[in-house]
C-alpha cells in the first residue's frame, strides 16, 4: 500500500478529528466473502431479525458459513470417535457384565417358561387351604402346559438346530454374527437390571460446542442472571473463524447491565474453560441495534495471538502519508487495525521487553515515509532503538545527561515557537484558505509547513534526571504541545515504562487521545496507562502473559478498544525505513536539521561504510561537543553490549585504527578537565565531502 501526497493535497476537506479504527477481514469472513468493515463496539442486526428473528441460521446464508458449519462437525464426529476409543476397553468390561447378567435373566425365564412356574403359587394355595380337588385339578392343568410347552420348544428348537447346523457349515462366520446379536440382547436384558449405561456420554469442549446451556450456567456462576433466568439469544452460537461468536441479552430482572458482564470476564472465562485472553466481548451499542444489556461474545478455540506475527506493511512500501490511516495490526479474529494519527496524539506504557517501542515504531515509520514530515525524536534511553532516525530528524536527543536535557528543553521551545508560528499564519489566512483553523494538505504544502512528528521515548528517565522545577516547567510545555499542537499539525508519539504520577503525570497522560498498554503486573498499573476503569470495562491489560509480546490493548475513544497483536517491524527494517525516508526528503528538498548535517547518516545513505565505532561515537556525542572517556564508554555499553569488554586504551586504539586524530587527550566540562574526547577529532576522521554534500549546503 502506498498512498502519494500529491492525492492528499487534493481533498476537499481535512479528515475527521475523530480516531478511525477499521477491522479489514483478512480471511474470507465467516457471513461474507469480500473484506469489510466491523464496528469494534457490535455488529449490526436488521430490524426485522432483531422483531421476528432471523429466516435462515446465520452460518446458512454464505457459502463460508457452510463450509464452517461442515468443518466443525467433521471435527466433532473426530474428536467423539476418538473419546470412545480411547474408552473401549471400559466399554467391553461393562458389556461383557452386562452380557452375563442378561444371560442370566434369559436362563432364568426360559427355566420358568419350561416349568411353567406361574401354576406354582395357585396349588400352593389350594393345598394350603385343603382345597385337595382344586389342586388336583391345577397340577393336571400344569403338568398339560408344561407337556404342550416342551413339545413346541422341541418342534420349534430341533430343526431350528438343524438349520442352524447347515448354515455355520455354509457360513462359518455365522455363529459370530449371532453371538455378538445374543450378547447385545443380553446386554440390553443386563442394563435393564444393573441401569448402567455401557457407552460414556462425552463433555465436548468449548472449542467444539459451545450450547446455550454453557452460556447461561457461566452466566448464573457469575452472579450476572438470577437462577431459573436465561439469556435471549438474539444471534445463537455460530463458528466464526477460528471460534464461537454469538450476540446475547440480559433478561429483565437480574439488575445487571453490559458493563457488569465485561467487569466479570475471569470469572466466565473460567467458568466456561478458557483463558481470559480467548474471551473476547464488547457493548452493542444503539447505532449497531444494542442496548445496555446486549454484549457480543467471541471465544477462541486456542491463545489467538500466539504464532508469528504479521510483516509490517511498511516494510515493503515506498511511501506513506500520514494523512491516511496506517496498519497496526490484528485483532484476535485476525481483523485488520489500522489508526488515523492526524489530530491525534499516542501514549505508549508498558513492561520492559514486551515490544512497547517497536508498537511506537510502527506509527514513526509511517511518518518517515512521508517526505512532509517534520521529526522530532528524543530517547531517553539513549540504546540503539532510535539510531536509524539521525539520518531522518530533524532534532535527534539522545539520553538523559544534562546535556541531552538542555537539548531537549530547547527542543519543546523550538517545537512551541514553531506551533505559535503556525496558529498566526491560520489567523491570517481566508476562511476559505483555512475554514477550521488548522493545518490542510493545501496549507501544507503551500506554505511550506510540514506535518511535525514529536516522538518521545521512556519519557520517565528524564522526569526522574530533572529537579521539580525543571520538570514541572517540561510537563506543561509538553501538555502545551500535546493540547494545542494537533491543530497545528503536531502528532505527539509518547511512551514511558512507569506511566505512575511521579514519572509521567496524569495532567500529561489525560489529554493523551490513543494509548496503548503491553502487559502490566496489575489492573491498577493498567489503568495508569489506559485510563481511569477501563479495567473495570474490560480493557486490561494485566491479562497479557510474558509470551505475548507485542500484543497490547489499544484504547481509541472513551468507550472503545481492542487488544492487537502488532505488526513486526524489527530494527533491520526500520533502519531501511529511515535510509528510504532520507531519500524521500532528499528529492523533496525537505531534509532538515540534524540530518542534513549527519555525517554518518550521509554515509549509509551514499553507500559508504564507515567503521562502526566510528559511528557509535558519534551516535553517543550527539549532544556533546566533548565528552569524558568514562561516560563514552557507558554510552557505548548502552548501545551494544560488545562494547562492556572495553576500556580506555582499546577505545583509543580503535579510534585510532578508525582515522581518529586526537588534538587533545583531556577535556574540560564544567570545570572539571579527564581524560575525554572532542566531537570534531571523531568528525575529522569522516570524509569531508559527506559533511559538504548538496542538500547539507542548502541547508
Amino acid at each position: 500500500m502506498s498512498t502519494h501526497l500529491a492525492e492528499a493535497a487534493e481533498q476537499d476537506s481535512t479528515p475527521s478529528t475523530e480516531v478511525a479504527v477499521r477491522e479489514e477481514v483478512s480471511r474470507p469472513a465467516a457471513h461474507d466473502e469480500s473484506p469489510r468493515e466491523i464496528e469494534l463496539e457490535g455488529h449490526v442486526v436488521p430490524d426485522y431479525e432483531r422483531e421476528l428473528g432471523p429466516i435462515f441460521p446465520e452460518w446458512a446464508t454464505t457459502p463460508q458459513g457452510w463450509q464452517d458449519k461442515i468443518r466443525l462437525h467433521t471435527r466433532k464426529m473426530a474428536y467423539i470417535g476418538a473419546w470412545h476409543a480411547v474408552r473401549s476397553p471400559k466399554y467391553a468390561g461393562r458389556l461383557a457384565v452386562q452380557s452375563a447378567v442378561g444371560s442370566a435373566v434369559g436362563v432364568r425365564a426360559g427355566f420358568r417358561f419350561l416349568t411353567a412356574t406361574e401354576h406354582k403359587p395357585v396349588i400352593k394355595q389350594a393345598l394350603t387351604e385343603g382345597r385337595t380337588k382344586d389342586a388336583a385339578g391345577e397340577r393336571k392343568v400344569r403338568r398339560a402346559e408344561i407337556l404342550q410347552r416342551a413339545k413346541w420348544s422341541a418342534l420349534l428348537g430341533l430343526p431350528g438346530l438343524g438349520i442352524l447346523n447347515a448354515l455355520v457349515t455354509q457360513y462359518p462366520l455365522l455363529p459370530y454374527g449371532l453371538g455378538a446379536l445374543a450378547a447385545s440382547a443380553a446386554a440390553v436384558a443386563g442394563r435393564k437390571v444393573r441401569e448402567v449405561a455401557v457407552i460414556d456420554s462425552p463433555e465436548l469442549p468449548v472449542r467444539l460446542d459451545l450450547a446455550p446451556d454453557h452460556l447461561n450456567e457461566a452466566f448464573e456462576a457469575a452472579g450476572l442472571i438470577k437462577k431459573g433466568q436465561a439469556l435471549t439469544l438474539v444471534q445463537h452460537p455460530i463458528r466464526d473463524g477460528k471460534g464461537w461468536a454469538s450476540i446475547v441479552d440480559l433478561p429483565r430482572g437480574c439488575g445487571k447491565t453490559a458493563n457488569d458482564v465485561l467487569s466479570r470476564r475471569e470469572v466466565l472465562a473460567a467458568e466456561l474453560g478458557v483463558d481470559e485472553i480467548q474471551l473476547i466481548m464488547s457493548r452493542v451499542r444503539a447505532h449497531a441495534g444494542g442496548h445496555g444489556g446486549r454484549i457480543a461474545l467471541w471465544i477462541a478455540d486456542d491463545d489467538p495471538y500466539m504464532g508469528k506475527p504479521t510483516t509490517s506493511p511498511m516494510a515493503g512500501a515506498d511511501t506513506w502519508t500520514v494523512w491516511d490511516t496506517i496498519p497496526f495490526g490484528v485483532d484476535a479474529r485476525g481483523n485488520r487495525i489500522v489508526l488515523s494519527i492526524m489530530w491525534q496524539s499516542m501514549f505508549f506504557g508498558g513492561l520492559p521487553r514486551r515490544g512497547k517501542t517497536f508498537s511506537q515504531r510502527l506509527l514513526t515509520s509511517a511518518g518517515v515515509l512521508d517526505a512532509w514530515v517534520r521529526h522530532y525524536v528524543a530517547d531517553g534511553k539513549g540504546g540503539a532503538d532510535w539510531m536509524p532516525m539521525r539520518g531522518v530528524a530533524h532534532r535527534l536527543v539522545l539520553g538523559a545527561e544534562d546535556d541531552a536535557i538542555a537539548a531537549l528543553v530547547s527542543m519543546l521551545n523550538e517545537l512551541i515557537i514553531e506551533m505559535e508560528r503556525r496558529f498566526k499564519i491560520f489567523r491570517d489566512l481566508p476562511a476559505s484558505v483555512c475554514p477550521e483553523s488548522k493545518l490542510t494538505p493545501h496549507i501544507m504544502r503551500k506554505y511550506k509547513m510540514p506535518v511535525i512528528f514529536v516522538t518521545i521515548d521512556e519519557l520517565q528517565e528524564y522526569f526522574t534526571a530533572m529537579d521539580k522545577d525543571l520538570k514541572d516547567e517540561v510537563i506543561n510545555k509538553l501538555c502545551r504541545i500535546a493540547r494545542r499542537g494537533p491543530a497545528a499539525g503536531f502528532i505527539c508519539n509518547f511512551a514511558s515504562q512507569r506511566p505512575d504520577a511521579d514519572s509521567v503525570p496524569t495532567k500529561l497522560r489525560e489529554i493523551i487521545t490513543i494509548r496503548y498498554s503491553t502487559q502490566v503486573v496489575d489492573k491498577t498499573s493498567s489503568d495508569m496507562v489506559l485510563g481511569k476503569g477501563k479495567a473495570a470495562q474490560g480493557a486490561d491489560a494485566s491479562i497479557l502473559q510474558e509470551e505475548h509480546k507485542g500484543v497490547g490493548v489499544l484504547i481509541t475513544g472513551p468507550g472503545s478498544y481492542v487488544i492487537p497483536k502488532c505488526d513486526y517491524l524489527d530494527n533491520a527494517a526500520f533502519a531501511e525505513i529511515c535510509i528510504r525516508g532520507r531519500a524521500l526528503r532528499e528529492q523533496a528538498g525537505t531534509l532538515s536539521g540534524d540530518a542534513a548535517g549527519s555525517a554518518v547518516a550521509a554515509a549509509e545513505a551514499a553507500g559508504q561504510a564507515i567503521p562502526a565505532v566510528l559511528s557509535d561515537v558519534l551516535y553517543v556525542m550527539h549532544n556533546s561537543p566533548r565528552m569524558f572517556t568514562t561516560d563514552l564508554l557507558a554510552g557505548l555499553v548502552n548501545i551494544d553490549e560488545d562494547y562492556g569488554d572495553w576500556d580506555a586504551s582499546r577505545l583509543a586504539e580503535e579510534l585510532e585504527l578508525a582515522g581518529v586524530k586526537r588534538t587533545t587527550k583531556q577535556v574540560k566540562i564544567d570545570g572539571v578537565n579527564l581524560a575525554g574526547y572532542n566531537r570534531r577529532d571523531i568528525e575529522d576522521a569522516v570524509p569531508v565531502e559527506l559533511f559538504e554534500s548538496p542538500v547539507a549546503a542548502r541547508q
